[in-house]
């Protein structure tokens, strides 16, 4: 049994502890644990918990054949874990065997991740995209004896390479109903050899390897443990005790579609079924889908990357101007970010919040804009827990003046998530606010920032030694990001170490928020800043499809080729805008002088983006060294 938490009363919001370098700027950055450390027990009794606790409680939704929802109830839940573990240890798994799960976002994967750890087992993600290489390397690196995948596809590529996979002995296929043939199986195990595998796991027992996706070299297998799970859940549900407690006359829920296969996506469910809040499983993103899931699901609160929250900005712009409205739309958004900016300069004491003309303005709106940018997301979201990449202040302004509440936070895979999170009713646009209580954050001479805390990863995975090998330099992890902290703490990342662009003149440029501020338009999808080595700096930019789409329908050019178009005169101007734009954040120096369009998108089937969309700059560059080689021709 797991250390019960006390989340009856919301916690109060403890200022962090900083350090200060000589200079006197801060440099480090901690803030106390708000959750006791879980002592004993695993990740495997959460559902049994639950079950004891508050059996009719409806911890997960399933969807139906006809689009409706279903509950299933802690009890129901528990009992098909019970069941599916048995089948599990009749199938002939040892404890600390490890498993493979290879699906998209759905019951069946969260169902089998509870059950494997009931059994005693350690769970290995392999993102459902992966290709055959990329699957191979996990199951041979993480020693899999057994493999579950959703479809006949994803199969047929494990199969083509079980000569190479002596450990793998289970290939499970989730579409033709393993896991009730899993249940039939072990009707003759008895419960209690359950127990007895429950009651091997610790704190400090591998709960899962989760491969980092990596933009260079192979992946490395992260070991996270049932302990670091406890400490990032259970100090991020007291800290953001508004979200996962209820709202208005209905109990927290949330929907989620980001991967499983991600420590984020992962995370939040483990940290939906401890708090009991209802957890539903969208295994597509694809807008048409997510907007109707969300539409029927109705989540109190959502885990997002900034590419859905930027999409339903988007999407929202196109509809408003293909009805002729584009000019209230904007007027709108500008009404929304600076009722946004107002609301947290009042909670910051450093403003009178938002004043009665802005309030009026922001009331007409709401029914006209605001209220359909909330109905896209279900109509009953009241908060948003945004990750993976910055969101901007721009869009965090808009969110938060339409009347949803962001949370920014930023993490790893080796932090099991979250390290810093924006703390409740102390927002600051732009930043990724303070550590996650029991977290501490530390600026390195060279800019770095460093981590440590009770969900920092103890170590890499290592074959040989069946075991993770300790990497930590006195408990700090060094995460190849760059970042500052500010006067009060906040966190504000600012690139990736390896990614800082030298111009031949000498110039550090960092790509990241240049890339992020032209992502958010409309009509780019990806954007890749170049200049190393360089006399000044360029840009690759792809387009969006959706917002490319709507811009034909406006300019009436749907039948031009999109190799033509990228040519375009008017589409180059629209671009040269938004970059126009970008360059505002920066010195002349870090500007982009010149800018091409590429007829095709960055993917991470294309090679160019990594599961977590992440760009491969080195596979970008070498495909695309024409391109980049035009744009510095005199």
């Amino acid at each position: 049994m797991s250390t019960p938490r006390d989340t009856s009363t919301a916690p109060v919001l403890v200022e962090p502890t900083k350090v200060r370098a000589a200079d006197g700027s801060v440099q480090q950055v901690s803030v106390p644990a708000l959750a006791p450390p879980v002592r004993r027990g695993s990740l495997a009794e959460i559902p049994f918990d639950n079950a004891r606790e508050a059996p009719a409680d409806a911890v997960l939704s399933r969807k139906q054949l006809d689009g409706s929802w279903q509950d299933v109830t802690a009890a129901d839940f528990a009992g098909e874990v019970l069941a599916v573990a048995k089948g599990l240890i009749a199938e002939g798994l040892r404890g600390g065997d490890r498993i493979a799960i290879m699906a998209r976002t759905t019951y069946e994967w969260t169902l089998l991740d509870f059950a494997a750890w009931a059994a005693g087992l350690v769970t290995v993600p392999i993102y459902p995209t992966s290709s055959a290489f990329q699957a191979r390397w996990i199951l041979q690196d993480s020693g899999a004896v057994a493999c579950a995948v959703e479809t006949a596809e994803q199969s047929r590529v494990i199969s083509q390479e079980r000569k190479q996979l002596g450990d793998l002995t289970h290939l499970w296929q989730f579409d033709t109903g393993v896991l009730g043939r899993l249940r039939k199986l072990g009707r003759d195990v008895p419960d209690d050899a359950v127990a007895a595998r429950r009651a091997t796991l610790e704190p400090g027992t591998p709960a899962t390897l989760i491969y980092t996706s990596g933009t260079t070299g192979r992946p490395k297998g992260c070991v996270l443990t049932h302990g670091n799970f406890f400490a990032e859940v259970d100090n991020a549900v007291e800290l953001l005790h508004p979200v996962f407690k209820s709202v208005s006359k209905s109990p927290a829920s949330t929907l989620l579609f980001l991967p499983l296969s991600h420590v984020f996506g992962r995370m939040v469910a483990i940290g939906c079924l401890r708090a009991r809040v209802r957890l539903g499983h969208a295994p597509s993103i694809r807008t048409e889908d997510l907007l109707t899931d969300l539409a029927g699901f109705k989540p109190s609160f959502l885990l997002a990357i900034p590419y859905v929250l930027e999409k339903v900005y988007n999407t929202g712009r196109a509809t408003a101007e293909k009805m002729g409205r584009a000019s209230s739309f904007d007027r709108a958004a500008r009404i929304a970010q600076r009722y946004g900016q107002a609301v947290e300069a009042a909670e910051h004491g450093t403003g009178p919040g938002p004043g009665l003309g802005l309030r009026a303005a922001r009331a007409v709106y709401d029914p006209l804009v605001y209220r359909r940018i909330r109905a896209a997301l279900g109509g009953e979201v009241r908060y948003a827990i945004c990750g993976g990449s910055p969101l901007g202040s721009r869009l965090a302004a808009f969110y938060a003046g339409v009347g949803i509440e962001i949370f920014e936070g930023y993490g790893l895979t080796e932090t099991t998530a979250a390290a810093t999170v924006t703390p409740p009713l102390r927002p600051r646009l732009g930043t990724v606010g303070w550590p996650l209580p029991g977290t501490a954050v530390r600026i390195a001479q060279d800019g770095e920032v460093l981590l440590s805390g009770g969900q920092v990863f103890q170590g890499y995975w290592d074959a040989e030694r069946g075991e993770a090998v300790p990497t930590l330099d006195g408990g700090w992890f060094a995460t190849g990001d760059l970042g500052a902290l500010d006067e009060d703490g906040y966190l504000t990342i600012t690139g990736r170490k390896k990614d800082i662009i030298i111009t031949s003149g000498g110039k550090n440029v960092t790509p990241a928020p240049l890339e992020d501020w032209l992502r958010a338009h409309p009509l780019v999808s990806q954007c890749m800043v170049v200049g190393d080595n360089r006399s000044f700096v360029t840009a690759l930019i792809t387009l969006e499809p959706d917002g490319l789409s709507h811009w034909r329908r406006m300019k009436k050019k749907e039948d031009v080729p999109l190799r033509e178009l990228i040519h375009d005169e008017e589409l180059r101007t629209a671009l040269q805008r938004a970059v126009d734009e970008a360059n505002r954040l920066v010195s002349r120096a870090e500007s982009i002088r010149k800018f091409t369009v590429l007829p095709v998108d960055f993917t991470e089937e294309g090679g160019h983006l990594t599961p977590s969309l992440k760009l491969k700059r080195d596979a970008i560059a070498r495909d695309f060294e024409a391109e980049i080689e035009e744009l510095y021709r005199k």
